[in-house]
Parts: structure tokens; sequence; C-alpha cells
């Protein structure tokens, strides 16, 4: 107990699925949790079963809602220290079938908003003085899979900025370390919706029947590995948990 005791984070997309367990370990260890959703509805129950929790509707697309939220959060806990770059949402279509309108969705959730949280939150972390930044990519960004297109497109560029922003870090003198991680097939509300619309066989299906699929348990015990001050050596990576999928 105690892991991340007294550190405050801020988790996007934190209503459901993903960043809903990453709320709830962050809080079982000491964390202090700010939930950031559109989900008004879920992210309020949420916040009401964390104690302390703090819920904030959020669209992350939004350049001046992140600092509004950001200057909250600080206003409200007297810190930042941790910020998970959650939110997330797939359409599943090859790149000829899909649209531009559902493209940019994707791009301007996925990768914008990480990039838009990251520059708001870097002020504020380096003020509490360091902390982690964890970034939600996937092995969709990693490997070739026709019906994400604009999924891929995004999720590799959330593996590839958050390098970036780790040199960054590095060469601005914060103790701010910034990792992705990379998920296979995880059951959530978002990939079971997402599933449940594809054809028996569609190739975005074979993920599912050759390596199963995970729960989001396995990915916030990293989130919270890489939140707390265990991973301190730890920046610049992309870390995988796929069932050993794109090993093969």
């Amino acid at each position: 107990m105690g892991r991340v005791a007294g550190k405050v984070a801020l988790i996007t997309g934190g209503a459901s699925g993903l960043g809903l367990e990453d709320a709830r370990f962050l809080a079982r260890e000491g964390g202090r949790v700010v939930i950031t959703d559109v989900q008004d509805e879920q992210g309020e129950k949420l916040a009401a079963e964390i104690p302390g929790a703090l819920y904030l509707n959020h669209d992350v697309r939004d350049e001046q809602r992140w600092h509004e939220v950001v200057e909250r959060t600080v206003e409200h806990f007297g810190r930042l220290d941790v910020l998970i770059n959650n939110a997330g949402l797939v359409r599943f279509a090859s790149v000829e079938d899909l649209s531009y309108a559902d493209y940019k969705l994707q791009v301007e959730v996925m990768l914008d908003g990480t990039f838009l949280g990251c520059r708001a939150a870097l002020p504020a972390i380096a003020r509490s003085g360091g902390g982690s930044i964890v970034n939600m990519a996937s092995i969709g960004g990693m490997k070739g899979i026709s019906t994400i297109p604009a999924y891929a497109a995004a999720k590799g560029g959330i593996i590839s900025m958050t390098r970036s922003i780790a040199v960054h870090c590095q060469e601005q003198g914060y103790r701010i370390r910034c990792n992705s991680i990379a998920p296979g097939g995880i059951s959530t509300p978002m990939t079971t919706q997402a599933v449940a619309a594809l054809d028996a066989d569609d190739p975005g299906l074979k993920q599912n029947r050759d390596f199963g699929m995970g729960v989001p348990a396995d990915v916030a015990n990293l989130v919270l590995f890489l939140a707390s001050d265990e991973s301190r050596h730890i920046t610049g990576t992309n870390m995988v948990i796929d069932n050993g999928e794109t090993i093969n």
C-alpha cells in the first residue's frame, strides 16, 4: 500500500475502461485522482466511489480546456505529479472506406489530445518537483492492421512523441519521466462495442482468436508502476502488453 501516496494524478478518459481502472489502482495506493472525460454521469459516479476524487468534464481536443483542467487540479490539490493521457476511441475501416471526418476525430482525440495534455501539464508537474507522464499508445501503432489506419497513425505518433518529450524534459532539467504503454487487445466497453460491430471474418478479430483479450487491470498495474517512484530510472520507452502478439 501507498506506492503513490501523496501524488496527484490526472487521468483523461477516466470514466470507463482503462482510465477507470487506473483511477482505482492509483487511489488504492494512496494517490489523489482527477478523473476527466466527456461521459459526465459515469465520471461523477466513479469520483463519488473514490474518496477525495475530483471529476471534470474535459474534451481533450480543446486547448483552452486543458489549461483550465490543470489549473483546477492545482487549485484543488495544490500540485500535479502524474498525467495519464488515456482518452481514446477507434473506428474500424480500411484506408479506402474510412471517412476523413472519422480519421480526423481519432487523430485529434488521441494524438492531438496527448500533445495538448503534455504541453499543459509539464509546467505544473515541474513545479511539484517532477513526476511522470504516461501516454496510452497501442500495438496498433507498431504493426500493420488494415482496419485501423487512423488509430494506428495516432498511436504510432504517440510512441514517437513520447520519446521527444522525454528528451525535452531531460534537456530542461525537469525531473519528469515520460513513457508510453502499448496494449494489445484489452476487454473494455470501447473495444467490446467496436468488436461487436465487425463481421465474423473481419481481420480485426484475428487478434482475439490468436492471443486472447487482456483485462484493464493488466494495464493499470503498469500505469501504477510508471506513476510511482519505483520507475524513477525509466523514461522515453514504450512498454508492450500484448501476450506476445508483436513477437510472433
